[in-house]
């Protein structure tokens, strides 16, 4: 069962003299999917990147990766690795061997470094160390987006 969705909107402004103009329409925004079972990290990724210009849909836990990935349709898939009942190796395991998915980037997120090593690799497209730095992280993101 889904559950804790977030979803933020934001269009970053850019300041003409007096006036805030929003750059782009929803529709042209890039979408990423987040699964972190951490509410203090998705607060500041969904702030912090939503204020970068994307569209975040963020969730602590979820049942079924590949029905949400089709339904959401992100650009960009971010995983923590230790969540709940599965791993985030194993979703990103459904995402990049089924067809309809395995073209979406994916990059997992660990505080465990050496622990991922000796699991395994699992087809992520990026391997993002917690804590992160936001703005290493943003260049990686942009990375996938172009």
């Amino acid at each position: 069962m889904q559950q804790n969705l977030i979803i933020k909107f934001f269009t970053p402004p850019i300041k003409s003299g007096n006036l805030l103009l929003y750059s782009l329409p929803m529709i042209m925004r890039k979408k990423i999917l987040i699964l972190e079972d951490n509410q203090e990290i998705i607060d500041i990724l969904t702030d912090w990147l939503g204020s970068l210009g994307y569209e975040i849909a963020a969730y602590t836990t979820l049942s079924d990766i590949i029905a949400l990935a089709q339904e959401l349709k992100p650009d960009l898939v971010m995983l923590d690795y230790f969540i709940g009942d599965i791993n985030g190796g194993e979703y990103c395991h459904q995402l990049k061997h089924n067809p309809l998915t395995r073209h979406l980037s994916v990059i997992m997120l660990s505080a465990h470094q050496r622990v991922i090593d000796s699991l395994g690799h699992y087809g992520w497209d990026a391997f993002v160390a917690k804590p992160f730095d936001l703005e290493d992280l943003a260049r990686r993101i942009k990375s996938f987006m172009e």
